[in-house]
């Protein structure tokens, strides 16, 4: 394969492409059930995993019904990445597949508030959770309070709504004419730079808590292993001081506004950070984004009420055929594996699909279990 001792193909424009042809030239069509199981499935979260499997479910001849507590389906799809990185025709573009294939979609519904997780099981045959890892991780450090320190996907939601037409009803947040400091290296961090840039930020920083990766694939990740190594997007390219081993310690502000950051540098030894020795330094900020990934599921709400299980990283446990502990409930993509790839989100979303529809297909019932 390319990528091991060449530069590697564009595989994504190329898959790009063959997509847009077919829906283009009318090859992509709806898929229509050859027949109706009679059986019912609820999916909670419209995100790349519950949509992947709810049009798997549907195809298969059981009538899905997907929840989504926001106003639009999609999810992270939707409202988590900027239009400059992948455009909402898109995702409306499948859904109308979907629509004429049978899957029912509700919008506005929060399921373990507006409708309980007991009442779910009660009203379907099988339920599948792909709410997505939105709990974030936090910086729990002295000045979090102070106006101007958002989570990133707060401060990219507003935006993705703006872009739509949606209202706003929250405080805005904007980088136009600010200092941007982004705490966090990742794709998320990647995001919301490009999105400064579209705002009007004055300038731009990224700190990274680990060390700067090498140019190239690391001799530790060997293919067929995630390289290690460092990697630059469009974003970046577009301008911004990155920083490798820089860790925040506090922020400090005038009238509840942030106005300072303040950070040492750091090593990495022995399996943890410690401060290097008279490093530390100030920089001035007027909007500060943390974006340093995400710890696993809500789990106070739906989760929790449900009784489903945790695994060691805190993501809901599951059996081979991912079904939860819970008979009938089952579980995939970012809910069951922790934050990661959009593709892996879909083939997790597929994979519940074939639990569920094993599960129905055998005679059993969520409704029956209780």
């Amino acid at each position: 394969m390319l990528g091991i001792n060449e530069d590697p193909v564009s595989i994504r424009i190329i898959e790009w492409n063959i997509i847009d042809r077919g829906f283009n030239e009318g090859l992509v069509e709806p898929i229509l059930p050859v027949t109706n199981t009679g059986k019912t499935v609820a999916i909670v979260g419209s995100g790349p995993a519950g949509l992947a499997a709810a049009q798997q479910l549907g195809r298969a001849g059981h009538s899905v019904t997907l929840f989504e507590k926001a106003n639009r389906i999609g999810g992270l799809l939707r409202y988590g990445i900027p239009d400059f990185k992948m455009e909402k025709w898109v995702i409306d573009r499948r859904l109308e597949q979907m629509k004429v294939e049978g899957v029912e979609f509700k919008t506005g519904v929060t399921i373990g508030k507006d409708i309980t997780g007991e009442q779910l099981r009660a009203q379907f045959d099988a339920v599948g959770l792909t709410m997505g890892a939105e709990q974030a991780r936090e910086l729990p450090i002295p000045g979090r309070e102070l106006k101007g320190v958002h989570l990133a996907m707060d401060y990219l939601t507003q935006q993705n709504k703006r872009t739509a037409g949606i209202p706003v009803t929250d405080e805005p947040i904007t980088a136009k004419g600010k200092r941007v400091v982004i705490i966090g290296g990742g794709d998320t961090g990647s995001d919301c730079l490009g999105t400064t840039h579209r705002q009007g930020c004055i300038e731009a920083h990224q700190f990274e808590l680990l060390p700067e990766p090498p140019p190239a694939r690391a001799g530790s990740t060997p293919w067929p292993l995630w390289p290690m190594q460092l990697r630059t997007s469009h974003a970046h390219e577009e301008g911004c001081d990155r920083q490798w081993s820089i860790s925040t310690t506090k922020f400090t502000g005038h009238n509840g506004q942030v106005t300072k950051l303040h950070a040492n540098r750091v090593k990495f030894e022995n399996g943890k950070f410690t401060a290097i020795s008279n490093s530390d330094f100030e920089m001035d900020a007027d909007l500060i984004l943390l974006a340093m990934g995400f710890t696993g599921p809500v789990k106070n709400g739906l989760l929790d009420s449900l009784g489903v299980k945790y695994d060691t990283r805190g993501a809901v446990s599951v059996d081979e055929h991912f079904m939860t502990n819970l008979d009938g409930v089952f579980a995939g993509g970012d809910t069951k594996r922790g934050a990661s790839l959009i593709v892996w989100a879909i083939a997790e979303g597929r994979n519940m699909a074939a639990g569920v529809d094993k599960y129905l297909k055998a005679g059993k019932s969520a409704k029956s279990s209780r």
